[in-house]
């Protein structure tokens, strides 16, 4: 982000926090405060990219979360929608795809306090130990998490989930039998392989054309507890708990603030229209995650 464009979101933001302090007050009587679920990516300070947080970032922005939210789980999140009713402002943390270097700093802070995290991860890197297509692409061949530490990780109370088998756009899965190995058998391996039960999936890309009817029905038939998009929206107490919506934890600390404390220009969390049908093209590993590359402010 632009310094023009940085003080610019800081000006709104300071702007209209009395305007937000308001609203939360107001929600916090009457039982309907959204909860926030943030996704990261990858946690370093070499080679930055649009889905890289810097660790003394990462650092400041749990600390600031950690003061004026309630770190709960995406189990505690779906307890409070379901029932419709949330009285206390509240985050949950998620990371997606599983980059090896998240085990240096940020994993062993939110172990060492005690924040409870998701953290999603593609099998079928985690098993190679090979790099993921979209950083390729950028010319990066960062290390993907391994088994041996997505399974310390899981012993350490982080809860892991599922990122498919393969980062690919499941509405371009043509076979169906492949897609209910993406979605379901990959994360039975990924159970069995650490040992600890897998509740949740997140799409790769997660945006909405990403998300499919027939995909969403294999995950529940399978007996996940959930899944979650990532296209951005707050989880409202009484909506669907079985989505959750998470919002991306930008390199920005007033990006992350802006967007933690319920930005007034996005009052109604977007919704989505899952795609009913498959395309015929082919997967293409080869191109930049949306889900990074078209963040809004």
């Amino acid at each position: 982000m632009s310094s023009w464009k940085r003080f610019l979101l800081n000006l709104y933001y300071q702007g209209s926090r009395p305007y937000r302090v308001g609203r939360r007050l107001r929600g916090a009587e009457r039982g309907n405060l959204p909860i926030v679920v943030f996704f990261y990516h990858r946690v370093a300070d070499e080679h930055p990219t649009p889905w890289t947080v810097p660790n003394d970032l990462f650092r400041r922005q749990i600390d600031w979360l950690a003061r004026h939210f309630e770190m709960i789980s995406l189990e505690e999140a779906q307890r409070r929608i379901g029932e419709g009713r949330n009285t206390r402002p509240a985050v949950a943390i998620t990371f997606d795809d599983g980059y090896a270097e998240n085990c240096r700093h940020a994993i062993p802070l939110l172990v060492k306090r005690g924040i409870p995290c998701t953290y999603f991860a593609t099998l079928w890197n985690a098993q190679r130990g090979l790099p993921f297509a979209h950083d390729q692409a950028l010319g990066f061949d960062f290390p993907a998490n391994t088994i041996d530490q997505l399974r310390a990780m899981a012993d350490a109370g982080i809860e892991i989930g599922s990122h498919c088998r393969h980062h690919d756009d499941l509405a371009l899965v043509t076979d169906r039998k492949r897609l209910h190995d993406e979605v379901v058998v990959a994360g039975r391996e990924l159970a069995e392989l650490i040992g600890h039960p897998v509740r949740y999936v997140a799409f790769p890309y997660g945006h909405y054309l990403n998300i499919r009817t027939d995909a969403l029905d294999m995950i529940r038939q399978a007996g996940y507890l959930g899944y979650c998009s990532g296209y951005g929206g707050y989880n409202l107490p009484g909506e669907d708990p079985f989505h959750l919506q998470r919002i991306h934890a930008d390199p920005d600390m007033v990006r992350l603030k802006n967007r933690a404390t319920v930005d007034p220009r996005r009052r109604e969390p977007p919704r989505f229209r899952t795609r009913p049908c498959v395309s015929t093209s082919t997967p293409d590993r080869d191109k930049p995650a949306p889900c990074c590359s078209t963040i809004e402010s």
